[in-house]
This record gives structure tokens, sequence and C-alpha cells, in this order.
């Protein structure tokens, strides 16, 4: 079973998704935010095809650690994937994944066209190996 890690925004969600062991996240793929209806379809798709059991969800906040105007519009979002899914969907703090995107994929020498098809997912992967590392049970 793995976990798919959601970076929403309000044009595309990254996606991410862990191995079966839960040791490494790797960048999916992005999905346009809206229509809405074509959103939750593309998320069942994936949600059967990697055997997911949890959703992960990007949940931002301020460098203070307080709540914004980002943090509701995620909140919502949040709200609305449970009423269509049954499997567990939990946040995760969020904080700077993008800006660590953008700085991996310049390093790579990613051009700035395609960094912007790419800085979602990354940032989602991002986040993901955060909460896969935070998980108990796995010494180096």
């Amino acid at each position: 079973m793995r976990i798919l890690a959601l970076d929403y925004g309000t044009k595309r969600v990254g996606v991410a998704v862990s191995d079966e062991l839960k040791i490494i996240a790797q960048p999916l793929e992005y999905i346009l935010a809206e229509p809405f209806d074509l959103l939750l379809a593309r998320l069942k798709t994936l949600l059967h095809e990697q055997d997911v059991e949890l959703m992960l969800v990007g949940m931002p906040r301020n460098m203070d650690g307080s709540f914004g105007p980002s943090a509701e519009m995620v909140h919502e979002f949040v709200g609305r994937l449970k009423e269509h899914f049954e499997c567990p969907i939990r946040t995760w703090d969020e904080r700077l994944t993008s800006t660590q995107a953008n700085r991996l994929l310049v390093q790579g020498n990613v051009r700035r066209k395609e960094r912007k098809q790419k800085v979602d997912q990354t940032a989602a992967a991002i986040l993901l190996q955060s909460y896969l590392d935070s998980l108990p049970g796995v010494s180096w």
C-alpha cells in the first residue's frame, strides 16, 4: 500500500506517491484543479492504480506556524475530498516546499518552461518525503 501526496494550488494540484515500503517519495504528475469533477476522477483512478491507503495534503502555514487564507482554502479542499473518498486524508506542513522544488529544478538545469510544469509535483514529493522521514521504524 502507498501514500499519495497532494500539493494543492488553485490552478494545479501536484501529485507524488510513495514506494510500497514507504521510504521514498517520487513526483508523479500534476492535475488541473478545475473542473473539480475531473480532478476527482483522476484521483480516483490514481488511488486504484497506486493501491493508496492514505492521501496526504500539504497544509500551508506561515513561517511563525500560524494559518493564513491559503490554509483555509486547503481545509475546504480536504473537506470536499472527504465527501468523495473513503481512504484516510491527512494534512502535513508544507512550508517552503515550492521554494525547495524550484531550487532543486534550477540546480538540475531544468528549463524555466519545464520547471513550471514540474514544480507542483516536485513540491508534492518533498512534502511526502518529509512525512515519510517522520514515520517510526526506518533507521539508517
